[in-house]
């Protein structure tokens, strides 16, 4: 099965950090092709262990993905994530 996942990479401290809302994980790098690497090695490990405990249908659906095709070629389809803005007031201590 194949999925194309977004994630978002910026940059905390000294550090990359790469993160998926689709699958609500992330990992760092020192560089952005590091944190892009390890992200990539994440991502199978994952779904690796959530095939091993057997709940793999429950937390993609539980992240909003859902169930796609027939039995012989069912797969799963990702949800759409946007990026989204917005100002807030952040109160300053005396």
């Amino acid at each position: 099965m194949k999925a194309d996942i977004s994630f978002q990479i910026s940059k905390q401290g000294t550090r990359y950090l790469a993160y998926s809302p689709a699958l609500d994980i992330s990992t760092s790098g020192k560089t952005e092709s590091e944190a892009k690497k390890r992200f990539s090695e994440l991502v199978p490990l994952f779904l690796e262990e959530l095939i091993e405990a057997g709940t793999l249908f429950d937390v993609l659906t539980e992240l909003g993905w859902k169930k796609k095709g027939s039995a012989k070629t069912s797969g799963w389809k990702p949800p759409v994530t946007k990026d989204a803005q917005m100002q807030v007031r952040i109160p300053v201590a005396a």
